[in-house]
């Protein structure tokens, strides 16, 4: 077997398990602040009766991505739910992001490109 074929086998098994535990610690870490969120939304609105007769829209202070982090910051648990959905958009586009990092250290332009239109199309679809 050539040597250089298995270290590349490594290399890919490597990578494959980076981002694997990427994706998994993304999707669980933003489970777990809805989770809180939700939690402290709860108690929050204990005994409160919701009125869905008019839709209410969302509140100003959780229309921009500074201003959630802020008021999550905070403690509001509403901006603290918004962040835990922030967190798991950001997961693939964090995948993406190692997968252009970890084909540009292999020197596979061609994915590398790929990775890096796909990327671009991410970055577009969420920005615009």
């Amino acid at each position: 077997m050539n040597r250089s074929a298995l270290t590349d086998g490594q290399d890919d098994s490597i990578i494959d398990r980076r981002l694997g535990i990427l994706l998994r610690t993304g999707v669980i870490l933003s489970g777990l602040v809805v989770l809180i969120g939700g939690v402290m939304l709860l108690f929050e609105c204990h005994g409160h009766m919701a009125d869905y007769r008019t839709f209410h829209g969302v509140p100003e202070n959780l229309t921009s991505v500074s201003q959630i982090i802020v008021n999550a910051l905070r403690g509001d648990a509403s901006a603290i739910i918004q962040s835990g959905l922030l967190l798991l958009i950001a997961t693939p586009v964090a995948r993406v992001v190692l997968s252009v990092v970890a084909f540009a250290m292999e020197r596979d332009v061609l994915y590398v490109a790929i990775s890096v239109v796909v990327l671009c199309i991410l970055l577009c679809s969420i920005l615009w």
